[in-house]
């Protein structure tokens, strides 16, 4: 990776100037032509990439990275090191990193809007793919690209219009996804013949083209269920971001920020979780990058997974709905011994990697005492912020005490009249594109083979144990 990474010093980075005349934000870099595409440097940096790799698996692939014990493989496998992901990686202590980069100094390095402070969900997009930092120039391009990409078929948005309101935005999110499979490049390239070599090319456009429609789909689903069903064009003048919010109907500059930093921050965590690893598989298989995506959403709609900020939310409500506005840190410490007497879990703490709190509930929370510090759902996450990891470590049986990211998006989106529960996997889901089609494209460009690990059944696993 760090053969790809052409950039300046950091404090160079950091004492860049703003770029007034395009209504971007950004840091300087070496790097092409300001007006080459992402597809241009992409194209470039694949031979590097397949090259670095290549030398790797030659001189270290018989090299033991760790050891799979029986409690792994009934437990979910979790923590077995056994998949290459090369847009992100999380850290115990540091929580994600970007490329190498924290959140916080994605916060500062990547362009942001005209008046705004929060990164641009094009700009991580673009770092994710290359490990660069992009220029105001290039992040601009991307937004047009995406903009101009954007529209859906007629036929899906005729899908989407007579499902019922009842069904869940999560299954219509889905069933949209899979119906564009109609469209994907490289559905068409394959059954054409094209060579091995030339799969990333297709899978890059098939991604592209996705994540530009993701707001479209969102937005049509949103306005379908919860408003009146009419859905605004997108401006071609507006980032990603903004236009989603625009597609929605939320104007307030604010809330824009909100949607920057969420898509932003939700968009990668590695590729072990559920809608990550599962879109990686399916796409091994050769899917196209629909019906990988589609099976990835499918994951992340599950309670164990892209359902956790709905549930901390209405855990947060019920809580205020029995203690009072004006609770005091007696009568939380109480509520969560009595939420863990229950047998449950606290919602939005703990995390299977994390062993601190979240860097993502820390730039949410900070967020948050910039914007709206006398919110009383946010004052009262504060307070749950300052008792849990107490109350947890005293119970014993958290290896994390400490929030994580799902502990802190359904305040925010509340406060800005976003309160429709069910559509926030949704939202999560078009973050989660940029991940993940990142991984996919790099999937093809390195031409990682089809997943399939060894299973053993317990009666199996018995006899070897057993020395039998």
């Amino acid at each position: 990776m760090a053969s790809a990474l052409r950039l300046l010093p950091t404090a160079s980075l950091l004492s860049s100037r703003r770029f007034a005349a395009t209504g971007f934000n950004s840091v300087r870099c070496y790097s092409t032509a300001k007006s080459q595409s992402l597809k241009d440097r992409l194209r470039e940096l694949i031979p590097e990439k397949q090259a670095e790799v290549k030398e790797l698996r030659a001189k270290y692939g018989s090299k033991v990275m760790g050891e799979t014990t029986v409690e792994m493989m009934y437990g979910g496998m979790r923590g077995i090191k056994g998949l290459v992901w090369e847009g992100s990686v999380l850290d115990a202590d540091e929580g994600i990193r970007f490329r190498g980069y924290t959140i916080p100094e994605c916060q500062k390095l990547l362009p942001t809007a005209e008046g705004g402070e929060e990164p641009l969900p094009e700009a991580l997009f673009w770092l994710l793919v290359t490990g660069e930092v992009p220029t105001v120039e290039q992040v601009k391009s991307l937004s047009q690209d995406w903009a101009a990409r954007s529209a859906i078929p007629s036929y899906v948005e005729d899908l989407l219009d007579r499902c019922p309101n009842t069904l869940h935005p999560m299954s219509q999110f889905s069933l949209a996804i899979t119906a564009l499979q109609h469209e994907s490049s490289f559905a068409k390239a394959y059954q054409s013949g094209v060579p091995k070599s030339q799969y990333w090319d297709y899978t890059f456009e098939d991604a592209n083209d996705l994540i530009a429609k993701l707001p479209n789909i969102a937005a049509r689903i949103y306005r379908n269920v919860f408003k009146d069903g009419k859905v605004p064009e997108v401006n071609p003048n507006l980032d990603w971001a903004a236009n989603f919010a625009h597609l929605l109907g939320y104007k307030d500059p604010k809330f824009l920020e909100l949607m920057r930093l969420y898509l932003t921050i939700h968009s990668d965590h590695e590729g072990g979780n559920v809608s990550a690893h599962t879109t990686h598989l399916v796409g091994s298989a050769l899917s196209d990058p629909y019906l990988s995506f589609a099976a990835g959403m499918n994951g992340l709609a599950g309670p164990l997974h892209g359902l956790a900020n709905q549930e901390v939310l209405r855990w947060t409500m019920k809580m205020r709905e029995q203690v009072g506005a004006e609770a005091t840190d007696e009568d939380i410490k109480n509520f969560l011994w009595k939420t863990l007497k229950s047998g449950q879990v606290v919602p939005g703490y703990g995390h299977a990697v994390l062993r601190k709190t979240d860097p993502r509930y820390t730039c949410q929370r900070e967020f948050a005492l910039k914007h709206l510090p006398t919110d009383p759902l946010f004052k009262l996450v504060g307070q749950i912020y300052n008792i849990a990891p107490g109350v947890l470590t005293e119970h014993g049986k958290t290896k994390n005490p400490y929030p994580n990211v799902d502990a802190h998006s359904g305040v925010l989106l509340t406060h800005y009249g976003f309160v429709e529960q069910d559509f926030y996997t949704v939202l999560f889901g078009v973050s989660r594109a940029l991940g993940v089609m990142n991984a996919l494209i790099w999937d093809r460009a390195l031409g990682l083979p089809l997943e399939r690990p060894k299973s053993l059944s317990t009666a199996y696993l018995k006899k070897m144990l057993e020395g039998k």
